[in-house]
């Protein structure tokens, strides 16, 4: 069979992978999947895959073998490894120098600093003295691997310090102490690059979370000012440009109370603070991720709606009963409009399963369309209105 289109590598097997397969299927666009294990949530949609490890190179090797490109679901595939599929010939995209921004918090905030990015204040620490000097009340973070509020504590003392670096200690990795910002809500500005250079900025949205998980997100960030979301803007323009990103870029922002951005956190995948624009956009992150790794053209960011809520589901305390296929009938009959996307994920406590979408001209109403269908499929009603 002629090759109709050259095939993309997309590695990690999760929700953002799984969420990629719909724009490849109308773009034309093969993926092939490495994935963890059989039945995770993109093996199920992507029939090209194989199961292995994304730490092991020759594992790395062989599913990206005969691909023009390789992307990725996480940001956790070794830096040398991918120095290595670079060096074969292989679009790495994003590629190493950028991604390593991603993956190590503290290469992340030395760079950001050198391109004068405002941040929260930061220093590198090795001991609870040297934490001491920094200032309680403060943020550590272990430099790699965190993500979802793992690998983050809020010290207070230096009683509050032990568990930060016995696992710093256990797994080889470094501890960043941050400012405890005080802050009037999070934000985050999406931008699709290319490596031809072109780039398209999303509205930036305002996002709630919760114990370190993303609960909701409103499209646009709701009475925030047009300077500051210009601001927003062309800090992820502009930190995508000096990276070198291809793809997706999330910049993770705190508005102050006293009016300023501070950036939080940065990713090169899809994420979750884009899931809005599925529905609510023109071109959705996850097609713009795939346009710009294979150097298209863009498609547009602008919004369909005035305002689109995405909520996520996740597990509840009751998650052990019932299917999530088993919420469609009501949420579907109550709210003819609303978007569901589901994982293929087993419902457990904690666990993001799926999200909602709702749009429309009033805010309030797409709030509640959105809690309430995402409270319904976790089986947790009582909680809707969180």
């Amino acid at each position: 069979m002629p090759e109709l289109a050259p095939t993309l590598a997309v590695i990690g097997g999760g929700q953002l992978a799984r969420m990629m397969a719909q724009p490849a299927i109308a773009l034309g666009l093969p993926l092939r999947l490495l994935a963890e294990a059989e039945g995770v949530s993109a093996a199920q949609v992507i029939p090209d895959h194989l199961v292995g490890d994304y730490t092991d190179l020759e594992t790395l090797r062989k599913v990206t073998d005969g691909c023009a490109v390789v992307t990725f679901d996480h940001e956790h595939v070794p830096t040398d490894h991918l120095h290595a599929l670079e060096d074969s010939g292989l679009a790495v995209r994003p590629g190493p120098e950028a991604l390593v921004h991603a993956q190590d918090k503290g290469a992340m905030r030395e760079r950001l600093a050198d391109l004068g990015v405002p941040c929260p204040r930061n220093a590198i620490v090795t001991t609870v003295a040297e934490v001491e000097a920094f200032g309680f009340p403060c943020v550590l973070k272990t430099t790699r691997g965190g993500y979802d509020g793992k690998g983050v504590w809020f010290a207070r003392s230096a009683d509050d310090c032990a568990d930060a670096f016995a696992t710093a200690a256990a797994s080889g990795v470094r501890i960043l102490a941050e400012e405890l910002v005080d802050f009037r809500r999070e934000l985050s500005a999406l931008v699709a690059r290319s490596p031809s250079g072109q780039a398209a900025a999303y509205p930036v949205v305002a996002s709630t979370q919760t114990d370190g998980i993303c609960r909701e997100v409103v499209a646009p960030a709701p009475d925030l000012s047009p300077e500051l979301a210009g601001q927003a803007q062309e800090i992820a323009l502009r930190v995508a440009g000096a990276l070198g990103v291809t793809g997706i870029l999330a910049v993770e922002m705190f508005e102050t109370n006293d009016g300023r951005v501070l950036v939080n956190e940065l990713a090169m995948r899809p994420h979750n603070t884009g899931h809005w624009t599925q529905d609510g956009a023109v071109t959705s992150q996850f097609e713009n991720h795939l346009r710009a790794v294979m150097d298209l053209p863009l498609g547009s960011p602008a919004p369909r709606a005035r305002w689109t809520v995405m909520v996520n589901i996740l597990g509840g305390p009751d998650s052990s009963v019932g299917r999530l296929y088993d919420g469609f009938p009501h949420a579907m009959a109550r709210d003819p409009h609303l978007r569901v996307h589901l994982y293929g994920k087993e419902l457990r406590p904690g666990r993001k399963v799926g999200h909602v979408n709702a749009y429309g001209d009033d805010l309030e109403d797409c709030l509640e369309r959105a809690r309430h269908a995402a409270a319904w499929f976790a089986g947790d009603l009582g909680n809707e209105s969180e």
